[in-house]
């Protein structure tokens, strides 16, 4: 989950997944222009490759990203990425995108599924259309992480990550945020949070590039560092 707080803190909640029929049915969208004028990548496909993927992925996600600024749709648009990004976690959507002898009208098809259930921009269906003409709709989970980072650096947002055993309320996400802010001067502070029972209580926090940066509240830490210092080498247990 996600939750992006300009500060002074304004909770702006995630999406709620939206999700895909296991029929795959066919669905009619209203037609809308398939080409955006603006939205210019280069044609040939990229090599093979780690390297060349994130190149791809990159390249698209920038080419997204200027259009959504140039017609003032970022915060849409990136809410259409989570959508996006929560329907292409499941397997099944996974392995039909990637399978080769799926036809590209009929991937298509389903992108205009996908784009009606999930409310999706007219610009960010047709950006899903590219993809398919472009026989690039299986890079689509690369895309969505560097256009959080082509938001992240258009809106000056700094993401963190927040882990607890429980649920934390707004208020505690709110302040969490401003202590961010306050230590990385960032404009925006976007909370992702994570459940993780071994903290046994409280939370941790990551930020920073490539998370670097880590602040440790959890009960674990504590309880680790009280470990550390007791010494039963001498104890024989009978």
């Amino acid at each position: 989950m996600a939750t992006l707080i300009p500060l002074p803190p304004v909770a702006r909640s995630s999406v709620a997944a939206v999700p895909v029929s296991s029929s795959l049915r066919r669905v009619r969208l209203p037609s809308v222009p398939r080409r955006l004028p603006s939205l210019r990548v280069a044609s040939r496909r990229p090599r093979r490759g780690a390297v060349m993927m994130d190149t791809a992925a990159s390249s698209y996600a920038n080419a997204l990203a200027e259009v959504a600024r140039s017609n003032g749709t970022l915060e849409a648009t990136v809410a259409d990425m989570e959508k996006v990004e929560r329907v292409f976690a499941d397997p099944n959507v996974q392995s039909f995108f990637a399978n080769p002898t799926v036809a590209p009208e009929r991937k298509a098809e389903v992108v205009k599924e996908v784009a009606t259930s999930c409310e999706l921009c007219p610009h960010t269906a047709n950006f899903l259309n590219i993809l398919v003409d472009m026989r690039r709709i299986d890079i689509i989970k690369d895309i969505v992480k560097e256009f959080e980072v082509c938001y992240n650096r258009i809106t000056n947002t700094e993401v963190a990550l927040v882990s607890s055993v429980v649920r934390l309320e707004s208020q505690d996400l709110a302040q969490i945020a401003q202590t961010v802010q306050r230590l990385t001067g960032a404009q925006n502070v976007r909370i992702k949070t994570v459940l993780d029972p071994s903290l046994v209580a409280g939370f941790t926090i990551r930020y920073g590039p490539s998370g670097s940066k880590f602040i440790d509240m959890s009960v674990k830490k504590q309880l680790d560092e009280i470990a550390s210092q007791l010494d039963f080498s001498s104890i024989t247990l009978a």
